[in-house]
């Protein structure tokens, strides 16, 4: 059967004690519906609690909760029990909790959710394999920085890591550790981003863990700094830390009116980039801004002008579509959103170091 995990947004006056009285409530009864409580988290501080639970269907899991005390979950999702895993630490029940008779379990499933992404400087070269020593020293650097501070990779590649942690400290340690080493492996011809964002494992999204693995996401993609975090990751940071601020000389914070716009920009942009026609004055129509608002918003996040932004999303699209290696270099250009494969072709030269052609031919040797 599926794996499921619900959302339950709790009133102030719930405890741990009320939800564990819950989930036994639910065991008590869960075989009438063909389901089995594998395991929950409940947070104190934002009221909140989530249940991993296999089941047939979401419906069966609404009237399980129903027949067994009322409460209705506000959002269920599907999810893989081994990225649960991956993300949270666990799917069954901690063990003291689970020698206990009321299972009282007071484990957040709040985490910092870190992007570390690992750019080529140039497609010319490309980014080194794991025979490449430098790079390979790189790569171990990153996992062992990740590994003394208590994160956990999710996922792993040559181009990226996606990491959960769940201390924000933690989070920004390793970061900053990353970066402090970066310099030394300059001979890699990779650049270091990293986004930090934090959340919930369900929310508005169907995904796990989706919106704030986005958010961590396009703030290692589009925003200048080498360390990015959102205004949240910085507050949790220095409530952990009340004698200590984060290092704006290191460190760029994303205010959440920032974060608005960067993902209202980059929803818009994932929907109309293909439109050869599509100018600046459709975002500041989308975005509901002046073009000098427009300009001197997206200067402060991202370090490029609105035109020079377009054209460097397209061409990140165009990479990712000859990294598919579905379509031919005419068809990358216009899905991207190119007048013409010609300019794609000079434009692709200009950022990347090399033609389309020769780098698709790296892709296929």
């Amino acid at each position: 059967m599926p794996i499921y995990m619900d959302r339950h947004d709790v009133s102030e006056t719930v405890t741990a004690e009320h939800v564990a009285k819950l989930h036994i409530e639910d065991i008590k009864i869960e075989h009438l519906f063909g389901c089995k409580g594998l395991t929950y988290w409940f947070d104190e501080h934002r009221k909140m609690a989530f249940c991993l639970i296999d089941a047939p269907n979401k419906e069966a899991i609404e009237k399980m909760h129903n027949h067994a005390h009322g409460e209705i979950p506000h959002k269920i999702i599907e999810v893989d029990n081994i990225i649960v895993e991956s993300f949270l630490g666990r799917i069954a029940d901690p063990e003291k909790a689970a020698n206990e008779l009321l299972h009282c379990i007071k484990n957040p499933a709040f985490r910092t959710i870190m992007i570390i992404g690992l750019k080529p400087l140039s497609l010319k070269d490309g980014i080194k394999d794991s025979k490449n020593i430098p790079f390979q020293k790189l790569y171990n650097t990153i996992t062992k920085a990740v590994t003394d501070n208590v994160g956990s990779v999710v996922r792993k590649n040559s181009k990226s890591f996606l990491v959960s942690f769940q201390s924000v400290s933690k989070a920004i340690e390793c970061a900053m550790h990353i970066q402090s080493n970066a310099i030394a492996f300059s001979k890699t011809n990779v650049g270091i981003t990293i986004g930090i964002d934090a959340g919930v494992p369900v929310a508005e999204a169907d995904g796990f863990f989706e919106a704030t693995i986005k958010s961590a996401q396009r703030m290692s993609d589009f925003v200048k700094g080498n360390i990015v975090v959102s205004a949240e990751v910085k507050l949790l940071y220095e409530q952990e830390n009340p004698n200590h601020t984060i290092d704006l000389s290191k460190i760029r914070t994303v205010n959440s009116a920032e974060e608005k716009l960067l993902n209202h920009l980059i929803d818009y942009l994932d929907q109309s980039s293909q439109r050869t026609d599509l100018h600046v004055a459709a975002f500041c129509t989308e975005l509901g801004l002046s073009k000098s608002q427009f300009y001197r918003k997206l200067i402060k996040i991202t370090n490029q002008s609105p035109n020079l932004f377009l054209k460097s999303f397209r061409l990140q699209k165009s990479l990712q579509l000859l990294k598919s290696k579905k379509s031919s270099i005419s068809e990358v250009a216009f899905e991207a959103g190119f007048n013409s494969p010609a300019y794609f072709s000079k434009c692709f030269h200009e950022n990347f170091g090399i033609l389309p052609s020769k780098y698709l031919q790296k892709q296929t040797s």
